[in-house]
């Protein structure tokens, strides 16, 4: 047993300090655009051309001259030729003449502006348009989308659908990324025993690995299952070794606590591993070190599955991001009112599990399943966690609170 007794950290500042203390991996590799979605830029990648290059218009209809058009808004157009996407019209648009065009079509010299179709009457070969257009309606600039010379993505960005539009219309075809991370991830216990085997009195099946092996699949991440390991000194020493020996940063869950068989801090002493910090100010999460080797990371979260969840979310995920050289983005806290009471004593901040709904007078907080670190089903369902501040010593109904919404829970 640990005679270190250090005051528990809030969970902001231990992850600020380890957010300040670790620099990014610096293995990068080139990559398509198919296979680059969910990796992190390595570069920063600015446009080389304005998007769209040239004038072109907005809506289908035809295009003529706006002062002509103010200046006789009875008099009909003639029609003397057509341009459409990827077909542009080879001439000049001169007075008292328009021009039959569609939506991306490139401008002709000439007009300044495109009447929509249903705006106007066609009757052979002359279109009337009713009522008067400001110059250039209905039209894009060039660089309306992308000017040349702009950014497109910034080393550092999550690569999303949307990015790998934007890097396709920008002409990119690939891309330079962060590597994967390697993450190893074990549980710990000779109570612990693979869900699927036969489980003898007294045993509980594994719940921690498989949901952090999930937490934590992306196309980011490569993740080691290095299994169950039994509740020994040597084991765990044993296992954190062969782990840092595959892979950047290694999860444990379970024995991450002080007492007789919680072994995890004594396991990383016996490798050689220092602790960054143990204790967290929070609930659930509480017991819960951090120790490094050089550049890698082992995490020892406590192992009841809640914790191990909330503890994954706020704490190591952000850690996960800046180590593949991402931009760190805040925790997304939402204020929403509680519709629940709640007592706590003050000196740690508390993250509750909850559900969003409708009192009829708008959204607001309700605390979702059963309490307890170890109450997985208080997960399943939820929209989020909700903070109850370090400092509080309990909620009261419509106080507001930071809500923390699962990704689940977006579009």
């Amino acid at each position: 047993m640990s005679n270190q007794r250090t005051a528990p950290i809030p969970i902001d500042l231990a992850r600020s300090q380890l957010l300040a203390s670790i620099d990014a991996i610096a293995a990068t590799e080139i990559l398509s655009l198919d296979n680059a979605c969910g990796r992190i830029a390595a570069e920063t990648i600015t446009s080389l051309i304005d998007l769209p290059r040239t004038h072109n218009a907005a809506v289908d209809g035809y295009g003529v001259d706006s002062a002509e058009l103010a200046a006789a808004p009875d008099k009909p157009f003639k029609i003397i030729g057509v341009a459409r996407a990827g077909h542009p019209f080879d001439g000049v648009i001169c007075a008292g003449e328009a021009i039959e065009i569609y939506t991306g079509a490139i401008m002709p010299s000439g007009p300044d502006c495109v009447a929509m179709h249903e705006d106007c009457t066609r009757t052979g070969d002359e279109v009337l348009i009713a009522g008067k257009l400001p110059k250039a309606s209905n039209m894009r600039p060039p660089g309306e989308n992308l000017a040349k010379g702009e950014v497109v993505i910034t080393k550092g960005q999550v690569i999303t659908p949307a990015l790998i539009g934007q890097l396709a219309a920008s002409g990119t075809a690939q891309i330079e990324v962060a590597h994967r991370l390697r993450v190893a991830v074990l549980s710990t216990g000779d109570e612990v025993v693979a869900a699927g085997s036969d489980a003898a009195h007294g045993q509980i099946f594994d719940a921690n690995r498989p949901m952090l092996k999930a937490m934590l699949q992306s196309n980011q991440i490569e993740v080691i299952d290095c299994g169950i390991v039994p509740d020994r000194l040597d084991a765990l020493a044993d296992a954190y070794e062969q782990a840092l020996r595959m892979a950047d940063v290694v999860i444990s869950s379970g024995g991450a606590s002080d007492g007789i068989e919680d072994h995890s801090q004594q396991a990383m002493r016996q490798i050689g591993a220092s602790c960054a910090f143990w204790r967290l100010a929070m609930k659930p999460g509480r017991p819960m070190a951090v120790g490094r080797r050089e550049k890698q990371l082992i995490f020892c979260l406590p192992g009841n599955p809640v914790a191990a969840f909330v503890c994954t979310r706020l704490l190591i995920n952000p850690v996960l991001t800046r180590l593949l050289g991402g931009i760190v983005q805040p925790i997304l806290k939402i204020g929403v009112p509680a519709g629940f009471a709640h007592r706590k004593k003050p000196g740690r901040a508390e993250f509750l599990r909850v559900a969003l709904v409708d009192d009829g007078d708008g959204q607001v907080l309700q605390l979702h399943g059963r309490k307890g670190a170890g109450v997985i089903s208080s997960l399943t369902g939820a929209d989020g966690l909700v903070e109850i501040p370090l400092e509080n010593a309990g909620v009261d109904k419509g106080l507001m609170l930071n809500f923390l919404p699962f990704h689940e829970r977006g579009l």
